[in-house]
């Protein structure tokens, strides 16, 4: 399921500190741009509610799951919330484990390549490139030349629509985006504002390659 919702779009939807309320409005402005894949981070107010509440209003072809988890219990409480990702600040290979045994997907957050093959042989789908303002461009070319082809590179930290372009160059994948696309107090037609923007550029990227 993750490596198609990707392929539909490249681009996750961070809503840190979205409030149950408003995330169902906001998750179908998201998936009217051409998101498929959104995640409520753990320390957002009620994540579980928000998550539960997205999953029961979003198609099937949307995923839906969790940022900032860091333990394996919130691995089985996304999991019972309707969750279908684990999207994890750090690379603990007992919450990665966690997850597939729970089939949900895992992207765990790495810096360094050694932490990135750690994490693909403790059973990573993707690696979280966090974070990207750290390691820019330069980082992401060096590592897609060791790294296998097929694993997804996601850059995720200050990536906005116009540096975006410079990542894939290097070989980025996909992005996890925060603020610049969700702030808390955004209402959901300027979030559906800013997703129509990073869809725009992600799709002349595709137009590009």
């Amino acid at each position: 399921m993750l490596k198609t919702a990707m392929k539909q779009c490249g681009l996750i939807a961070i809503l840190r500190g979205v409030q149950p309320h408003e995330v169902a409005a906001i998750g179908i402005k998201l998936y009217e741009a051409g998101f498929r894949i959104i995640e409520v981070p753990l320390n957002s107010p009620e994540p579980f509610h928000s998550i539960a509440t997205l999953r029961g209003t979003l198609p099937a072809d949307c995923m839906v799951g969790a940022g900032t988890v860091l333990t394996t219990d919130q691995v089985a409480a996304v999991k019972h919330a309707g969750g279908e990702i684990i999207v994890m600040p750090h690379s603990d290979a007992n919450v990665i484990a966690a997850a597939k045994q729970a089939g949900l997907a895992c992207a765990p957050g790495v810096a360094t390549v050694t932490e990135a093959f750690a994490a693909l042989a403790a059973g990573a789908d993707v690696l979280k490139m966090f974070p990207a303002e750290q390691l820019g461009a330069a980082v992401v070319k060096a590592w897609r030349a060791v790294i296998p082809h097929e694993v997804a590179l996601l850059p995720v930290g200050g990536i906005t629509p116009d540096n975006l372009a410079t990542f894939i160059s290097a070989g980025a994948s996909g992005f996890g985006l925060g603020s610049a696309l969700y702030k808390p107090g955004l209402s959901a037609e300027q979030v559906g504002h800013n997703a129509n923007k990073f869809v725009a550029a992600w799709c002349a990227t595709q137009e590009r390659n």
